[in-house]
Order: structure tokens, then sequence, then C-alpha cells
């Protein structure tokens, strides 16, 4: 799967874009996403809201999950915060764990630029048969059109 098929797919992710998740790598099975820390990603405290770091790692969950072509769709997630994200960039790597013909499950760790663990997310995808919307020649099938 060409990085370039799939960041074209991902930019139909508004919430992505609206966040500022840049898709900085993409193979096979795996993802890394990048946040540049901003002050409206800020909770009450200063810190950088749990939900932002969630959307981090779900997208890289989405893309690491639809990296083979086929759509696959997040049907159990957890997340576990370890210590509280402030500043600079955050980097989520996404890796597939295991797969088979339906079900694949990915761990998705969240560190910072120091490399220190941020928090770390797991999640199982179901892998539809159909092929993933765009993939073929580019083009999103009609219900996806607004």
């Amino acid at each position: 799967m060409q990085r370039e098929t799939l960041q074209a797919f991902f930019e139909r992710d508004r919430f992505a874009q609206f966040v500022g998740l840049d898709l900085v790598d993409v193979s096979p099975g795996r993802a890394m996403v990048r946040l540049a820390v901003r002050d409206h990603h800020r909770n009450g405290v200063g810190l950088v809201h749990g939900a932002v770091l969630f959307t981090l790692a779900d997208f890289a969950f989405a893309v690491a999950s639809n990296s083979h072509g086929r759509t696959a769709l997040g049907i159990n997630v957890s997340m576990a915060y370890h210590q509280a994200a402030r500043d600079g960039n955050l980097l989520a790597e996404a890796m597939e764990i295991h797969s088979n013909n339906t079900l694949a499950t990915y761990q998705v760790e969240i560190r910072d630029e120091a490399g220190s663990l941020i928090a770390t997310f797991l999640g199982t995808a179901y892998r539809k048969r159909e092929p993933r919307p765009g993939k073929a020649m580019g083009e999103v099938p009609k219900q996806w059109e607004e």
C-alpha cells in the first residue's frame, strides 16, 4: 500500500485534520502519526487533553488497520495513560501484533520528543470483505460523497 494512496484516503478524515494530526509514515500493518501540541489541545490544568491523546492513537490505529487495502473498523479499544504530555511533538506508532482473515489487533504507543512513553492503546479491528473505499483507481465510492 503506497503512502500517498493512504494519505489521500485519510485526508477525508476532517476531524484528524481539525485536530492537527500528520501522517508521517505507513506500511502494511504499521503507521506513524505526529501531533504538534498547541494551546487548543490542553485541558483545564494545562496538560494535553486525554481525548486528544486518544484521537492521536485511534487515528494511527485506523491507518495501520486499513493499510492492507480492505475496509477495517475498530470493534474494541482500550487505552492506558502513563504520564502527562505537555509540549512539543507527540508521535504515535501503531503496529499490527496479530491478524487473521477477519480480525486484527494493533498496539499503539504514544511518545514525546524525549522518547518517554505517554500512553498505550490496544485496538481490535474487524476487516470487511470489500476493499477500502478509494482504493481502486484512487476514487471514493458514491456513498462516501457529501
